[in-house]
């Protein structure tokens, strides 16, 4: 690295002394001694003695700093020219420069005076104080310049000193000031430069496209700046380097002085500095813009991907949602285009993927700095898209198959259907000649050919070719269906039975009756032998067409009461199956999560988070376990589903069963109030190895929390079972206890519901559970009016409505903020931020407000602050309506 970078710039500089220097007491022409040694000048100078000594030391310092320090170490050559002055002078001059001279001295020439007195005195002095100068050097006194001559070349010496050396005082003083000045910039812009390398170097790189669009902006900007300042810093040396070496171009005799020589190459060698370092500050700067604009694309690539990816988690979500194979082949055939949207659907979101990847894969290829971040985001997109792919033909195929299936069971039922009906149609009156019997026998012969077709196969192999997509209620309706098959056919095996008898040749005058089908067992086919004669006839007829329309009618009655009770029969048996898993389940949590809990030998497995927190995480589960499952003595009974099982023969009694445990089903309630709770507790402790040690030991394929889910899933379930029986048994017995046992569910749910979000309410001083029972909650917009507000806050509210969320006590009326937050990477949970209340007995209703059916006031110490509600929907509306009217009713009658 070049000296002049490394060194400290000196103490002195022409421009610090340029007063100084113009006096002109003393020069460095630029002259050499015959070795090489700098010559300083002392010119004549009338006022030589009255220079302040900082200002001779100043002077003299700085000319001996000028030379190189090769020059300067062969020492300097000192010319006092006195021969205009006085012995005074001389001695002043040389006890001065004796004194305060810096450097090293080889010979100190003096002019001495010219007059003839003086020179006298002069010589005398000389001989008399040259110890007194304290010199180690030769003091030569000489007469004239020629003696002058004999020890230093004449092209060394200024025209004053009878030389030839071209010496321009101010053009020197122009030029060390110009290098110095120079020598500052080139340092400075290093500096600069340097600086600026060091602040790239520490940058930390932004997390977000902005900032580091901003970054690469501003860096882009700065290395600009600095680059026009190395060009204006090297475009100031070339022209310092010309004028310098301008006496050259313009005669071709003339030569540069050493000093001129040496400025010139300092001038080169800082020239050669600047370009040095410009490279090395271009070799940092495309690195470091490398480095940007990499990381600028990885901010893109992480944006994209972002974005992209929650797409596909949208898109992989609705696929997950999309767990219907269908339970008819109208809802198969509305799946399977819902199916084709999806697909559809997807086509944009997987091409950007597939897109981002081989982005992607190009950065990579790039030798991009992050290849450790973008690789798996590669893989994750690449995953993505085949596992929609794989599952999209996965959902392909169990429609296929699912379609299939209903089809097959379709035209089953259909046979079925049309085999009853051709049973049906067949005339009684034909069928009781030999030549109708016959005929019918025909018909229920070619129709029977069909069977073929139309009827499903061995169940066994039915079962085997659609065990993937057999549901429960997939499986109770084929076996409703084969079952109906067999009923079918054995009602045409009887048929034939009965009209072969009828088409066997009669050989006695009689008219046979027709049997009675099997259902009845009782009646017996009568085969006596009646009195030949009209009457006799006519009653057989009668009695032949009495049993056939006895035999249609409970035909359609079994058919009718067959589809009904299956339907309930499957709902009842679907209920008692789960509930068993379900009980089972619970079991299974309590002995091998609570109960190991509480086990001495995994206590140091259990998370200090978790520490006495049993309670928070299963809330009362135990509680719900008990409800199902009864001690009674030594012998355990499951009692709600013993209760369950008495409904077989009767489903009309299901309700009374929930009727029954209305009060012991709150115990839900209870545990979906506590379950915000547990699934934050979880989320915190859920991954600890004591967990793990459990689940591996139970052999559970779901973690503990898809269990501790099961009591919501359960209640739900309760609901939707309800509301397929009702829905079934319209304007039947036992409608009204259906009902009411579904609002029960119902109210346990909105309940629970209603609570979770009461105890995400934030910022009430008071104690919510003060305030009465929760009757409604929900967000609404809300604008306020208030009589002492001023006017343009009134403006102001009456057109910019605030979201809130009300909860409706029946002492109290609470207004929230609702906020949602992100809970370590779940999904976002909701807290209500409380603004304002209303106490109840205090405030007023308007039930209509002009202009809009959705809104409705509530208004407070006479109207002085008004409440204006709009709701979502005029049915939202009025059952808010209702339930705040119930409240003031109830305070009013309270009140009487």
């Amino acid at each position: 690295t070049d000296e002049i970078m490394q060194q400290e710039i000196r103490p002195l500089v022409a421009v610090d002394i340029i007063e100084q220097l113009h006096r002109q007491f003393a020069i460095l022409s630029g002259g050499r001694g015959k070795d090489g040694a700098p010559i300083i000048t002392f010119p004549e100078f009338a006022g030589f003695s009255d220079i302040p000594d900082e200002d001779f030391l100043n002077v003299v310092t700085y000319l001996t700093s000028i030379p190189s320090l090769e020059a300067a170490s062969i020492g300097f050559i000192i010319i006092i020219d006195r021969r205009r002055d006085k012995w005074s002078a001389v001695k002043a001059s040389l006890t001065r420069i004796a004194g305060a001279f810096p450097g090293n001295l080889q010979l100190v020439f003096v002019l001495r005076p010219s007059r003839f007195i003086q020179r006298t005195i002069a010589d005398i002095g000389i001989k008399l104080y040259r110890d007194d100068f304290k010199m180690k050097v030769p003091i030569i006194m000489l007469n004239s310049v020629s003696d002058l001559h004999g020890y230093i070349d004449k092209s060394q010496l200024t025209r004053e000193l009878g030389g030839t050396l071209e010496y321009g005082h101010s053009q020197w003083i122009h030029h060390r000031t110009a290098i110095e000045n120079f020598a500052m910039t080139v340092k400075t812009t290093a500096q600069m430069l340097q600086t600026f390398g060091t602040d790239l170097a520490e940058t930390e790189l932004p997390n977000d496209v902005q900032c580091t669009e901003e970054l690469l902006s501003a860096h882009t900007d700065h290395h600009s700046k600095l680059k026009d300042e190395l060009k204006l810093a090297v475009k100031q040396g070339a022209t310092l380097l010309t004028c310098i070496r301008e006496p050259v171009t313009r005669s071709a005799n003339s030569k540069l002085s050493p000093d001129e020589l040496e400025n010139v190459a300092t001038v080169e060698r800082l020239l050669a500095q600047l370009d040095e370092t410009e490279k090395a500050f271009d070799q940092f700067w495309t690195k470091h813009h490398l480095k940007l604009e990499q990381c600028l694309q990885l901010r893109h690539f992480e944006h994209d991907f972002r974005e992209i990816k929650l797409s596909l988690d949208n898109l992989m979500e609705g696929q997950a949602g999309f767990a219907d194979i269908g339970d008819s082949v109208t809802r198969v055939e509305h799946l399977l285009r819902e199916q084709k949207q999806l697909e559809e659907k997807g086509q944009e979101p997987l091409e950007k993927a597939q897109s981002l990847a081989l982005h992607g894969e190009q950065l990579i290829q790039n030798n991009h700095y992050a290849v450790d971040s973008i690789r798996p985001k590669c893989v994750e997109l690449r995953r993505i898209c085949d596992d929609f792919t794989n599952e999209t033909k996965k959902k392909y195929d169990i429609l296929g198959k699912s379609l299939e299936l209903h089809k097959q069971l379709d035209k089953a039922s259909q046979w079925c259907e049309a085999g009853i009906y051709l049973l049906a149609s067949q005339a009684v009156d034909k069928c009781q000649s030999q030549e109708g019997a016959e005929t019918a026998l025909v018909e229920i012969e070619k129709f029977l050919v069909t069977a073929k077709e139309h009827q499903l196969s061995n169940p066994k192999e039915f079962y085997n070719q659609f065990d993937m997509i057999l549901t429960p209620e997939i499986k109770a309706n084929a076996q409703r269906i084969l079952q109906k098959l067999e009923d079918v056919q054995e009602m045409f095996d009887k048929r034939q039975v009965s009209l072969k008898k009828l088409a066997a040749k009669q050989t006695r005058p009689v008219q046979p009756v027709a049997p009675h089908p099997e259902s009845s067992p009782k009646r017996a086919s009568p085969k006596i032998t009646r009195p030949a004669g009209s009457e006799a006839q006519r009653g057989t007829d009668k009695e032949n067409h009495f049993f056939f329309h006895v035999c249609l009618f409970e035909l359609l009655v079994n058919t009718i009461t067959f589809h009904l009770s299956s339907f309930f029969s499957h709902i009842i048996n679907e209920l008692i199956e789960t509930e068993r898993v379900y009980v089972e389940e619970l079991q299974s949590i309590i002995e091998g999560y609570a109960s190991e809990m509480d086990n001495p030998n995994l206590v140091h497995l259990i998370p200090s988070a978790l520490q006495n927190k049993k309670d928070i995480l299963f809330g009362n589960l135990p509680e719900i376990y008990e409800f199902h499952n009864r001690h009674v003595g030594a012998v355990v009974v499951l009692i709600f589903l013993k209760e369950i099982e008495n409904c077989i023969e009767n489903p009309e009694l299901l309700a009374r069963c929930f009727l029954k445990r209305k009060e012991d089903l709150q115990i839900y309630e209870k545990y979906c109030q506590n379950k915000p709770r547990s699934e934050a507790l979880w989320r915190q402790c859920g991954d600890s190895i004591f967990f793990q040690e459990c689940q591996r030991k139970l052999d559970h394929k779901l973690s503990l929390d898809a269990y501790l889910l099961k009591p919501v899933q359960r209640i739900t379930k309760y609901q939707l079972l309800l509301k397929e029986m009702l829905k079934c048994s319209k304007n039947s017995e036992g409608t009204a206890e259906l009902e009411e046992a579904l609002a029960t569910v119902l109210d346990i749910i909105k309940s629970a519901n209603d609570s979770m979000h009461q105890i995400a309410i934030t910022g009430y001083e008071g104690d919510v559970s003060e305030l009465g029972k929760l009757l409604m909650q929900g967000s609404f917009n809300v604008w306020t009016d208030h009589k002492k507000g001023h006017n343009k806050v009134k403006d102001l509210a009456r057109f910019k409505p605030m979201q809130r969320h009300l909860f409706l006590y029946t002492k109290m009326l609470l207004f929230c903020k609702k906020r949602e937050e992100n809970t370590d990477g779940h999904e976002k949970t909701a807290s209500y931020s409380f603004k304002n209340s209303l106490k109840m007995s205090t405030v007023g209703i308007t039930e209509n407000v002009k202009g809009d059916n959705k809104k409705f006031e509530i208004w407070y110490n006479g109207r002085e602050e008004v409440y204006i509600i709009q709701a979502s929907s005029v049915e939202l509306k009025n059952t808010w309506i209702s339930e705040i009217r119930k409240v003031l009713t109830g305070q009013l009658e309270a009140c009487r």
